[in-house]
Protein backbone atom coordinates (compact mmCIF):
# COMPACT_ATOMS: atom_id res chain seq x y z
CA UNK A 1 0.00 0.00 0.00
CA UNK A 2 1.52 3.35 -1.01
CA UNK A 3 2.31 5.84 1.74
CA UNK A 4 3.04 9.56 1.75
CA UNK A 5 5.38 10.63 4.56
CA UNK A 6 5.28 14.32 5.47
CA UNK A 7 8.20 15.63 7.53
CA UNK A 8 7.77 18.76 9.65
CA UNK A 9 8.84 20.25 12.99
CA UNK A 10 6.71 17.72 14.88
CA UNK A 11 8.30 14.69 13.20
CA UNK A 12 6.44 12.89 10.45
CA UNK A 13 2.87 12.10 9.48
CA UNK A 14 2.06 9.08 7.33
CA UNK A 15 -0.86 8.91 4.90
CA UNK A 16 -1.51 5.47 3.38
CA UNK A 17 -3.93 4.98 0.52
CA UNK A 18 -5.34 2.11 -1.51
CA UNK A 19 -4.33 2.46 -5.16
CA UNK A 20 -7.57 0.70 -6.16
CA UNK A 21 -9.74 3.29 -4.37
CA UNK A 22 -10.33 6.22 -6.74
CA UNK A 23 -11.34 8.59 -3.94
CA UNK A 24 -8.25 7.72 -1.89
CA UNK A 25 -5.98 8.26 -4.92
CA UNK A 26 -7.67 11.62 -5.59
CA UNK A 27 -7.06 12.63 -1.94
CA UNK A 28 -3.40 11.58 -2.22
CA UNK A 29 -2.99 13.59 -5.43
CA UNK A 30 -4.61 16.62 -3.80
CA UNK A 31 -2.27 16.26 -0.80
CA UNK A 32 0.75 16.02 -3.13
CA UNK A 33 -0.26 19.20 -4.98
CA UNK A 34 -1.02 21.13 -1.77
CA UNK A 35 2.32 20.19 -0.22
CA UNK A 36 4.22 21.01 -3.41
CA UNK A 37 2.46 24.39 -3.59
CA UNK A 38 3.41 24.99 0.06
CA UNK A 39 7.10 24.51 -0.82
CA UNK A 40 7.67 20.88 0.17
CA UNK A 41 10.05 18.80 -1.93
CA UNK A 42 8.79 15.32 -2.86
CA UNK A 43 11.01 12.29 -3.41
CA UNK A 44 10.16 8.71 -4.29
CA UNK A 45 12.26 6.03 -2.62
CA UNK A 46 13.72 3.68 -5.22
CA UNK A 47 15.89 1.47 -3.02
CA UNK A 48 18.03 1.40 0.09
CA UNK A 49 19.36 4.93 0.46
CA UNK A 50 18.20 5.91 -3.04
CA UNK A 51 15.48 8.31 -4.14
CA UNK A 52 14.28 10.28 -7.14
CA UNK A 53 12.86 13.81 -7.06
CA UNK A 54 9.17 13.92 -8.00
CA UNK A 55 7.69 16.89 -9.80
CA UNK A 56 4.23 15.34 -10.19
CA UNK A 57 2.07 12.82 -8.34
CA UNK A 58 3.02 9.16 -8.88
CA UNK A 59 0.31 6.88 -7.45
CA UNK A 60 2.52 3.81 -7.98
CA UNK A 61 5.31 5.05 -5.67
CA UNK A 62 5.48 2.80 -2.62
CA UNK A 63 6.86 5.66 -0.48
CA UNK A 64 6.79 9.36 -1.23
CA UNK A 65 8.69 11.53 1.23
CA UNK A 66 7.83 15.22 1.58
CA UNK A 67 10.51 17.46 3.10
CA UNK A 68 10.05 21.19 3.74
CA UNK A 69 12.50 23.43 1.95
CA UNK A 70 15.31 24.65 4.13
CA UNK A 71 15.66 28.39 4.59
CA UNK A 72 19.10 29.78 5.29
CA UNK A 73 19.89 33.00 7.03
Amino acid sequence: MPVQIVMDVTGDTRHSFDINDEAAVADAKRRFEELADAGFIAAKRTGAGKSVLLRSFDPTAEETLFVPRLVGG
